[in-house]
């Protein structure tokens, strides 16, 4: 026997829930999107690099 693809975790789904669920999850996956936005860089990276960085710094400043 093989395992299946879906399984309910809790509660009862009756056979045409499952086909039904199944059904929703197929279609979903084959729909294309209509309109992809494109991606907007960040305008500068989002982490620091160490070795450009000023050394030591109090706990308590800002930066």
């Amino acid at each position: 026997m093989s395992t299946p693809d879906i399984r309910v975790e809790k509660g009862h789904a009756e056979p045409e829930e499952v086909a039904a669920i199944t059904a929703i999850l197929l279609a979903r996956a084959a729909a294309r999107p209509s309109e992809t936005k494109a991606h907007r860089g960040r305008p500068k990276a989002g982490w620091r690099r160490l070795e450009r960085e000023g050394g030591f710094r109090a706990p308590h400043s800002w930066h």
